[in-house]
């Protein structure tokens, strides 16, 4: 159905992509650091599980309408945003309790399944900025019309940078964790940590939220 030539060129596409470290990679980071490892490879798991439902909604028509409206595009970016933003603070505000989070004991306002981490990576990888310019404005490029069938190819085609993703989110994420295991042997040193995910979190929702479309 779709051409390994142009699979393979989908693929070096994707990956010039995902290397720059966008929303997705700094808030698996900032959960690693806020929360530990468990966190950071849900995280990664629910924003691969958000982009590749913007894959569904361009394959169907529906990613084309909010990379073209202003006001759509504007609404999903800010939503996604305040949720960053709200994540960061709560991490903030309990980064005192860190010692008990990484002996696996949570908070009572703390306390999440990892179901509920997932979802919270999968709203931020819907409502990435970077992944609905993306897939709604290069996946359709690199579909066959001769060989008919547009929304599987474009189905089959998201699944490329969903895996890439995968693996270098985890990677990221891995990586801030094994960081923080090291600040987890004093509790004030771990609380900055705490904090540190907290603020990067903040930050990049205010980032998020102040970056236009570049159109």
């Amino acid at each position: 159905m779709v051409s390994t030539d142009r699979i393979l060129a989908f693929a070096a596409m994707s990956l010039l992509v995902i290397v720059i470290p966008g929303p997705s990679v700094l808030f698996v980071i900032g959960r690693a650091l806020a929360h530990g490892r468990r966190t950071a490879v849900a995280t990664a798991l629910g924003n691969v599980v958000g982009s590749y439902a913007l894959v569904v909604a361009v394959a169907f028509g529906v990613g084309s309408l909010v990379e073209r409206s202003a006001a759509v595009f504007m609404a999903v970016k800010l939503a996604g945003a305040a949720y960053l933003v709200f994540l960061g603070v709560q991490a903030f505000r309990h980064r005192k309790e860190m010692r008990a989070q990484s002996m696996g004991v949570e908070s009572p306002g703390e306390a999440r399944t990892d179901l509920r981490t997932v979802m919270d990576g999968a709203l931020v990888g819907v409502t990435n900025p970077k992944g609905i310019v993306f897939f709604a404005a290069v996946l359709p490029q690199f579909v066959d019309h001769a060989a008919g069938h547009l929304p599987a190819q474009m189905l089959l085609l998201g699944l490329v940078p969903i895996s890439i993703g995968l693996v270098t989110d985890t990677l990221w994420g891995l990586t801030a964790s094994a960081a923080r295991s090291w600040f987890a042997r004093s509790d004030r040193r771990l609380s900055l940590i705490g904090g540190a995910g907290g603020v990067t979190m903040i930050g990049l929702g205010v980032t998020v939220a102040a970056t236009g479309r570049a159109d």
